[in-house]
């Protein structure tokens, strides 16, 4: 009994390279013909496998989803990632691709090269997601020839496709909603001075502040965990305790200085505003609930996927970075200055 391509090219009268070409979606097949065998095959109620299509483009239908490992905490349960995540799901569910999530130890992100992933060629492109994942790691990412989206990152003199929140125009609002609210001393927590999104925050504060002529003291700390942010609020009041207002440049951050204040007596925010950044699930469920800058994270999820498809489709397309807007969200942990 002859095969399906063989059964197809008898009937069609071209060669069984054709039929297979126009079915594995490989160049090399008019368009004309290509919808001919296409609609045979649909007649023949045959959808070639995925298993097969890879083994004749050398695809293996998956895209990598790559985050930094964080202590106790997965990728699927993180607040922030976690969403953008769900974002890259609902795209790829729309296509043949599946996604391989994992996260980047250390050694690895020392070691580029021992990348499993890539080594195997196991994935066709992937997601890089965070600040954390050095540049170091993401050009060996690049030259390895693998397709490379960032995601809430970016580098610094290099282009490359990315996806990232309005960082700079947020903390721009954030700030000026603490100095409408009254508040002159404001003081700003924030992770490592080289992480993209840290730094765009911190100069959107920077920005307002420097617009009525003031300046704000920024303690830098290597994590923007809730528990750094317990110490860089520590350390913020202790060198400059006139401070009436706080602006993190992440939630988890806001978080932990509303904890750490809690637990010294102060009212939040009778004593002292707190505003975050993210709008992750838990700012809304905080005592208080934390005021905030939301990021659109499944929307940057979204993109990431539908760029890194379209990368798939046109690997010399030029870089880009795509920026999505972000919004002030009013909670209970800030409010005029008495």
């Amino acid at each position: 009994m002859p095969s399906i391509i063989e059964q197809i090219a008898s009937e069609l009268n071209i060669s069984n390279a054709s039929v297979s070409r126009a079915l594995n979606d490989r160049p090399g097949v008019g368009k004309e013909l290509r919808e001919r065998i296409l609609q045979r095959a649909r007649d023949l109620n045959y959808t070639p496998s995925l298993t097969a299509r890879g083994l004749a483009t050398s695809q293996t239908f998956a895209i990598g989803f790559f985050v930094h490992e964080k202590p106790n905490l997965s990728t699927q349960t993180d607040p922030f990632y976690g969403e953008i995540l769900h974002g890259v799901e609902q795209v790829c569910a729309e296509t043949d691709y599946h996604i391989s999530i994992a996260t980047l130890t250390d050694s690895v992100l020392a070691s580029p090269l021992d990348f499993r992933f890539v080594r195997e060629r196991r994935i066709d492109g992937m997601i890089l997601a965070g600040p954390d994942i050095p540049n170091s790691f993401v050009m060996a990412m690049l030259q390895s020839g693998v397709p490379v989206v960032l995601v809430d990152n970016k580098l610094d003199h290099s282009p490359i496709n990315c996806v990232n929140s309005d960082d700079d125009r947020g903390a721009y609002l954030a700030a000026k909603h603490l100095l409408e609210l009254g508040h002159h001393s404001i003081g700003l927590i924030a992770g490592p001075e080289h992480w993209a999104s840290n730094a765009r925050r911190v100069w959107g504060y920077t920005w307002a502040l420097q617009e009525v002529g003031l300046t704000a003291p920024i303690i830098h700390v290597d994590r923007t965990t809730i528990d750094s942010g317990k110490a860089a609020y520590y350390q913020l009041i202790s060198e400059h305790p006139e401070i009436t207002a706080i602006g993190a440049v992440n939630d988890s951050m806001a978080i932990g200085a509303i904890r750490a204040a809690q637990d010294e007596g102060r009212r939040i925010p009778e004593d002292l505003s707190i505003i975050g950044f993210d709008d992750i699930e838990w700012a809304a469920h905080n005592s208080p609930s934390l005021t905030t800058i939301n990021i659109p994270k499944r929307q940057m999820g979204k993109e990431a996927a539908r760029r890194l498809l379209s990368l798939l489709d046109d690997p010399e397309a030029a870089p880009t970075e795509i920026i999505v807007s972000v919004q002030l969200v009013k909670r209970e942990s800030t409010q005029e200055r008495s």
